[in-house]
């Protein structure tokens, strides 16, 4: 009898891991993050919603349930940072799809390249492909962007983690007394360049460890390795500079997640007058 309590026992946990691990790769969630800055007009406020490493990842038929939750949050901005693809996608027939209907959505789409995409043999065909669907590449790049009576700085490197940034032309003759928000796919932007001149930096690239414990956190991420101190989350990097790391939406190495929902963040930047 203890023997099969025992053995029921260990089923049961199996079955209840699998289920946790099932839904924390194939289902995801929205996070809400705030920022203040005097920056900003007074009682004024702009949104941007980022999607970071999906991985040629598609959920539910054709991204319908992604893309409703895009038209749903209605975000001024949407910011791609990395990863879209994987090293081994061969057709990216998926992925141009789901930008091609994020346009729709919104007209103020703009990307950064991360690793995989460097990684990929057909690096040139799609990032060709991105332009020809009405993505704004940051690469190594600032604009403006205006939303209502806001007009902030957008930066963006290309992947730091394969050394293909220039740091230096991604700020050229950029208006210092404007909020700015730098797109960079590697966290590790922040360690390789002191001082970086933005009051926000958007990441992706460590998919929050994928695999997370409790007590302990992510296991490992890229160009961290065990324990990444630099995982998830909101980092204060100097007064009124903050990073950012969203854990992302898709999978690399291993097709699984454990404690680490799949996710995309709904960042919110306000007047702190």
């Amino acid at each position: 009898m203890k023997k099969k309590l025992l053995w029921l026992s260990i089923i049961l946990v199996i079955a209840a891991l699998s289920s946790k691990v099932y839904l924390d790769t194939n289902d995801f969630k929205v996070k809400t993050v705030e920022f203040k800055s005097t920056k900003l007009p007074k009682n004024a406020e702009i949104t941007v919603l980022q999607i970071s490493d999906l991985h040629n990842k598609v959920f539910d038929a054709d991204n319908e349930t992604l893309l409703d939750t895009v038209k749903r949050l209605n975000a001024d901005i949407i910011v791609l940072t990395g990863d879209l693809i994987d090293r081994d996608t061969e057709s990216f027939q998926h992925v141009f799809e789901f930008v091609e209907k994020l346009t729709v959505i919104n007209d103020k789409v703009f990307f950064v390249s991360g690793n995989h995409e460097w990684g990929n043999t057909g690096t040139e065909e799609f990032i060709k492909g991105l332009q020809e669907r009405n993505i704004t590449l940051l690469n190594n790049k600032n604009t403006e962007v205006s939303v209502g009576k806001v007009t902030l700085n957008l930066a963006g490197v290309d992947d730091v983690s394969t050394s293909h940034e220039n740091i230096e032309e991604a700020f050229k003759n950029i208006n210092k007394e404007r909020y700015t928000i730098l797109l960079s796919h590697s966290p590790g932007v922040v360690d390789k360049y002191e001082n970086v001149p933005a009051d926000l930096t958007l990441s992706g690239h460590t998919h929050g460890g994928q695999v997370r414990l409790p007590f302990i956190g992510a296991l490992v991420a890229p160009d961290q390795g065990l324990f990444p101190k630099l995982d998830q989350g909101t980092f204060e990097m100097e007064q009124n500079q903050y990073l950012y790391i969203d854990s992302g939406l898709g999978t690399s190495v291993a097709p699984v997640r454990f404690l680490n929902k799949s996710q995309m963040s709904m960042i919110k930047i306000v007047n702190s007058n």
